[in-house]
């Protein structure tokens, strides 16, 4: 017992430089962020490599106060590919930019957030001798995370359905991090005023997001005349498909059409029922915000995974999921129907979602990072 007392005394003591891999998808870089947050909170030295995709440099922009530098995200091809030896050149380059940012910042340990974008800077701080970490949000994790696991001391999963998929390492269960924002959502009556809406009336929050949810999106602003009555639309349709959206929903009142959003604690404090796609990402928001939702998993997403995702929610009760190739305007009209009509169904599905939340995920990750690391000083 006097042992873990002393390694907690001087984890507390030293100020560690981490090294966070997470770029690629939103997915990737929120939880990323809040790890980061926490990481400062402590007084560690965080450092985020995200990919050069815009959507990184976007997203990142909103935090100041915190240290981004963007590397070469590679994508792996199938093993049988012809690109899989300019792939594996491009790695190795990768690795060694990673290997002389970890030098330069002289980091204590990596922590990589899932993705391709992880599997670089881990094997660089393996090689290297650092403390390394893989964390997937995700119910079936990703082949890249499986990969990358073998060169961690620990593997953490945002959902206990995820831990069987690394046998032979240790695994925890620590829930999937958000970012500080997302504790301090505001009041609705605020919220509502920020886009143009009606505090008193029934808000449905669509995330059509930029994955291939035209299809989505289109059937949404078709279905919306058949919801209940005084139901408000926010509907977040994706930079590409932000135009399209806004005609197809001409001067409706009570409809408010972005391309993106920033301030997703606002979207949350009005929403009373959400339809978006199945990352993991986005789950572990809903949860956290305690939101009724309908589910609808990319169909094309690797392996599935946004399905098996959704049928973690959807078991819970705190989803209903539905593949697209089902979803049509009657349908999706009897399920927002079931929900926005139901005082009970709605209030038993957000304590469904809050009852998958762990709120303390950054801090589980931190503690972690803090004794691993120590013990190997």
């Amino acid at each position: 017992m006097g042992g873990i007392r002393q390694i907690a005394k001087d984890s507390m003591a030293k100020s560690l430089k981490v090294v966070i891999a997470c770029g690629g998808t939103g997915g990737h870089l929120f939880p990323g962020i809040a790890v980061a947050e926490e990481l400062r909170a402590r007084g560690h030295q965080p450092l985020l490599l995200i990919s050069q995709k815009s959507v990184d440099r976007e997203a990142s922009r909103k935090y100041g106060d915190l240290e981004f530098i963007a590397i070469p995200a590679i994508a792996k091809p199938a093993a049988t590919s012809p690109r899989m030896i300019p792939f594996l050149w491009k790695m190795w380059g990768s690795i060694r930019q990673c290997k002389a940012i970890l030098q330069q910042r002289g980091a204590d340990a990596v922590i990589g957030m899932g993705g391709f974008t992880s599997l670089a800077p881990i094997y660089a701080a393996r090689k290297m001798g650092l403390a390394t970490f893989i964390h997937d949000s995700n119910a079936l994790p990703g082949k890249a995370n499986r990969l990358t696991a073998r060169w961690c001391d620990q593997v953490f999963v945002g959902m206990k359905e995820a831990a069987a998929y690394f046998s032979g390492r240790a695994v925890a269960v620590t829930g999937t991090p958000v970012r500080k924002e997302m504790n301090r959502l505001p009041d609705r009556s605020t919220a509502a005023t920020k886009f143009g809406l009606d505090s008193s009336h029934p808000t449905m929050v669509v995330m059509g997001g930029s994955q291939g949810a035209r299809r989505l999106n289109a059937l949404v602003a078709e279905a919306c005349e058949d919801f209940p009555a005084h139901t408000q639309v926010l509907h977040i349709a994706g930079s590409g498909d932000e135009a399209r959206i806004r005609d197809a929903a001409g001067d409706r009142a009570g409809y408010h059409v972005m391309g993106f959003c920033d301030d997703m604690a606002s979207v949350y404090a009005l929403a009373d029922v959400v339809l978006c796609r199945s990352g993991a990402s986005s789950l572990t928001e809903l949860a956290h915000a305690g939101l009724p939702s309908i589910l609808v998993p990319y169909p094309y997403a690797a392996d599935d995974h946004q399905t098996k995702n959704a049928e973690v929610f959807a078991k819970a009760g705190a989803s209903f999921l539905v593949q697209e190739a089902d979803l049509n305007r009657k349908t999706l009209s009897s399920l927002v129907h079931d929900i926005l009509s139901n005082s009970q169904r709605q209030q038993t599905m957000r304590q469904a979602a809050y009852d998958l939340d762990v709120p303390d995920a950054a801090s589980r990750i931190c503690n972690a990072i803090e004794t691993t690391t120590s013990s190997r000083s």
